[in-house]
């Protein structure tokens, strides 16, 4: 399969018509996990670059859904996992999700066959790291956040019935949604549903596979939504403000 092929999504064929929003950094109203998963990794942010940022009309969205959680659970907050990702920055992560399958399933690396079912699954939750200007990442343009809950008094997150970034029929939406009542698994399908609810409610689409990942004004967010056009191209660190 052509790299062309492979960066093709449901979502890749909306147009994108760049508004020219900055980047700008996350506010203190909004609870960062610290350290950053990905910079602990080592993955190249380059000098002074900073992943919790995102564009300004995407942060404000979000201040909004954090109001509207506060409003149905005040003893909650939002707590951002990561935000804006440059494409040095996806495609080391997408070889290190890449490398912890293989290691996960011990398969055979000289298998053409295993190894190309194990990309296969990793391209379900990271989009590959493509250049073209038509098809950026959803994370590179600043108009994605991954995120979940946490508690207000403390910070301490909830368990939401799988980890961020599980490559794992888990990480799926509404993987729990057949949870028996009042059971634990009933517990975390409530709790991603309150997410996605103030989310979406402040104007957010959900990645379909992943029930942590939320975009404005992408492309994924125009196929989700129907709007003609994505807002957001790949963001250019040149933008990044200190």
């Amino acid at each position: 399969m052509s790299g062309a092929s492979k960066s093709m999504r449901p979502w890749s064929d909306r147009p994108i018509h760049e508004n020219g929003e900055e980047l700008v950094a996350l506010p203190p109203a909004l609870l960062r996990l610290v350290p950053h998963p990905y910079v602990a990794a080592g993955a190249p942010y380059g000098s002074g670059a900073d992943p919790f940022q995102l564009r300004s009309g995407v942060v404000v969205r979000l201040l909004t859904a954090q109001q509207h959680l506060q409003a149905r659970q005040p003893e909650l907050r939002l707590a951002i996992f990561d935000a804006w990702r440059p494409l040095a920055v996806q495609a080391y992560m997408v070889e290190q999700a890449v490398e912890a399958e293989i290691n996960r399933r011990g398969i055979d690396r000289a298998d053409p066959d295993q190894l190309a079912a194990v990309r296969d699954m990793v391209g379900r939750f990271w989009a590959p790291p493509s250049p073209d200007p038509s098809t950026p990442p959803p994370h590179s343009t600043g108009a994605a956040v991954d995120l979940t809950l946490a508690r207000h008094r403390d910070g301490n997150t909830l368990a939401m019935g799988g980890e961020i970034d599980a490559v794992h029929v888990i990480s799926e939406p509404d993987y729990y949604a057949a949870a028996a009542p009042n059971t634990e698994a009933a517990h975390w399908h409530q709790r991603r549903q309150l997410l996605a609810s103030v989310m979406e409610t402040a104007g957010f689409a959900q990645h379909p596979n992943e029930w942590w990942h939320f975009s404005h004004g992408d492309q994924l967010w125009a196929w989700r939504t129907g709007a003609g056009s994505a807002v957001y191209a790949a963001a250019p660190s040149s933008s990044l403000t200190a």
